[in-house]
């Protein structure tokens, strides 16, 4: 995995959710863009377990990004929960499948950071200012 890929899609985080949070709403009233943050929760969480297993020492570094984006988001009721329920999905869903690092889980940790990378740079390209 490149480390350019892993700075960018840290440096698309940080650009999209605290350059620019988002504004006062309802409690649980729905963004626009509340399915591309679910889907990078998952993304996130799926990252935590995979890098895990294959040995990065990151430790936390990728609960620590959702942490970061709920921060920042600062969502609230369902948002809050759909946000979690993604970040534990995308865990959990990869820790019954892959129990070690193989080459499958270097692939998927691959692409998945190139999704995570274009939903970053998707949101800054629709909602940055």
């Amino acid at each position: 995995m490149s480390k350019y890929l892993y700075k960018y899609l840290l440096a698309a985080l940080i650009v999209v959710f605290v350059g620019n949070p988002a504004p006062a709403r309802a409690e649980d009233a729905a963004a626009p863009f509340d399915g591309d943050l679910q889907r990078l929760a998952e993304i996130l969480g799926t990252l935590h377990y995979l890098r895990g297993i294959c040995g990065t020492n990151e430790g936390g570094k990728w609960r620590n990004e959702m942490q970061a984006l709920i921060d920042a988001e600062t969502p609230s009721g369902d948002r809050r929960a759909r946000m979690i329920a993604g970040f534990n999905r995308g865990y959990n869903g990869f820790q019954q499948t892959y129990r070690s690092c193989t080459p499958a889980a270097t692939v998927a940790i691959r692409r998945y950071i190139e999704e995570g990378s274009k939903i970053s740079r998707d949101l800054t390209a629709r909602y940055a200012n």
